[in-house]
């Protein structure tokens, strides 16, 4: 595998040419501020888990049109010796009936009415406790710098964020703190927002606990009843992180691990057990028989998950067990032409707007964390005083009576958020995540084979050219420098392609540590700001 990956890193083919890291003690993100927050705490002497959490924390003020304080996070972490996954993903108020939203058609996407229980504070405090070096305290004080002082917000952040804002200002206290001149903070612009710097030296204070609590919780409950939200402090109080055991699949001589339902990362795992039932390798890289093969596995995927995936405790009938079983993904890759597109859906299995980091250190420590507000700035709901943008992960539930994941109190909903670990022979060789809504399980498929079938460096298999398919389960969109010819093959078997312009955020960006024999490979790619860190 060293000599496989030394010679891989002379092989740079995509259109960004960025050069990866190679450093003992590794973090990498989207957003260069962040990234540097978690190298100071390399510097102090933290480990892996301090520096992704003093990231996090600062991705929070410096790129909050993608994540903030009031959202969800999921993490996979090697510690050394085993591995461990934590869902912090909230859970819905205790008023959400089905009654509750009787006469819509479908979840609402922004408002009171999208918010649940908000998991992120739940996950710094919990990674910190079990396996965090430094004080709590000491890991927000980069962020406080950037939110008490400002910081010089970048064209890319400006993009997404003013993108969002005239969806956003009729919500309530978004404009105060996000948006006080009816805009986005122009590029250079300097930004300071004092409620954030509130906020998180209270949550300093208490190790979060005042965020579920305290005065922060009554401040969100009092929002909520005032401004016609059904969250209360009693659901506040009432959540917890769970740690989990991660879910796997086994692909060439790779496993991939992810956190497993109420998440996405399932379909990642769904599509690679299809594809391992075909040579990847003889379909070559970057071709239309390689993509086409891709794109019909993650659509059965897909298919699937929309019908069976969702807080595992309401999962009675089809389990992750059933969606990953090897006799049933064999029989769901027997459904894929290799050479002509067909229609997705569910099988029988009984029949037989995020960010994502990842940092590593010396002593073998790698973590796989990502958070999340959803669809950029979440609800749109900002608790006043507080700089607290209220996601919006009620979204990912459905009315439908009966499903599985039909909304109801105290349950989680579907979650797209996901990170992502790779192992070799039992030992961590990769964290890595890739973000954008449903992006997000496609982008681990295709990292994971571009390592796995075509043996791709850390940064080329970032900065290759990606597809998705869209949420309609039937149009591929497919980046501006896709190959050409890879496009017209895709066409000719009765895909429907689209192209989308240079700049398109459909496609995420991605972040990965691969562990090599003295250190770690770390790489982040064109698609946003983040350069990797490391000493």
């Amino acid at each position: 595998m060293q000599n496989n990956l030394a010679a891989s890193l002379l092989d740079y083919p995509y259109t960004s040419q960025r050069m990866p890291l190679l450093a003992a003690n590794v973090v990498s993100t989207s957003q260069p501020l962040a990234a540097s927050a978690g190298l100071q705490m390399f510097a102090r002497g933290g480990n892996a888990v301090d520096a992704a959490l003093a990231t996090a924390i600062a991705l929070t003020v410096v790129e909050p049109c993608m994540n903030g304080i009031g959202g969800d996070a999921f993490a996979i972490l090697w510690d050394g010796s085993r591995i461990h996954g934590l869902n912090a993903s909230g859970r819905a108020p205790a008023a959400w009936t089905p009654d509750y939203f009787a006469g819509r058609d479908s979840m609402p996407m922004r408002g009171w009415d999208a918010v649940t229980v908000p998991g992120t504070v739940s996950a710094w405090r919990a990674l910190s406790d079990k396996f965090g070096k430094l004080p709590f305290a000491d890991l927000f004080e980069p962020a406080l710098r950037y939110a008490r002082n400002g910081y010089l917000v970048s064209p890319t952040v400006h993009r997404q964020w003013q993108a969002q804002v005239a969806d956003m200002l009729p919500q309530p206290g978004y404009r105060e703190a996000f948006a006080p001149q009816g805009r986005a903070p122009l590029p250079g612009e300097r930004f300071i927002c004092p409620g954030q710097a509130r906020t998180l030296e209270r949550i300093a204070a208490s190790k979060g606990d005042d965020f579920y609590h305290g005065e922060l919780a009554a401040a969100i409950a009092a929002h909520a009843r005032n401004t016609g939200g059904a969250l209360t402090e009693a659901d506040l109080a009432a959540h917890r992180a769970d740690w989990v055991d991660p879910i796997g699949m086994r692909y060439r001589d790779l496993e991939l691990l992810e956190i497993g339902p109420n998440g996405q990362g399932i379909g990642a795992l769904m599509a690679l057990g299809m594809l391992e039932h075909f040579d990847m390798q003889a379909t070559g890289l970057d071709t239309a028989a390689t993509v086409h093969l891709q794109l019909e596995a993650m659509k059965l995927a897909f298919a699937d998950m929309a019908e069976y995936v969702a807080d595992p405790d309401a999962m009675k009938t089809v389990t992750a067990s059933h969606l990953l079983d090897r006799d049933y993904l064999k029989r769901r890759a027997q459904l894929i032409d290799p050479q002509r597109a067909a229609p997705a859906r569910a099988g029988n299995p009984h029949s037989g707007g995020t960010v994502y980091l990842t940092a590593a250190d010396e002593n073998g420590m790698m973590i796989s964390l990502i958070q999340s507000n959803f669809k950029g700035f979440g609800s749109g709901v900002v608790v006043p005083d507080t700089g607290i943008a209220l996601h919006n992960r009620g979204w990912g539930f459905t009315l439908k009576d009966g499903h599985p994941n039909q909304v109801a109190p105290g349950k989680r909903p579907f979650h797209t958020i996901i990170p992502g670990f790779l192992m070799r022979g039992g030992a961590p060789l990769a964290s890595f995540g890739v973000m954008g809504g449903s992006m997000q399980a496609q982008g681990h498929l295709q990292m994971t084979a571009r390592f796995a079938d075509h043996g791709q460096n850390p940064q080329a298999a970032s900065d290759a050219p990606r597809w998705r398919v869209m949420d309609d389960n039937t149009t591929i969109a497919v980046e501006w420098n896709f190959p050409p010819e890879a496009i017209e093959g895709l066409r000719q078997r009765g895909h429907t392609v689209k192209v989308a312009p240079r700049f398109d955020t459909e496609f995420g960006c991605a972040q990965v540590a691969m562990r090599t024999d003295g250190g770690y490979v770390a790489a982040s790619d064109h698609r946003k700001d983040g350069y990797p860190v490391g000493m």
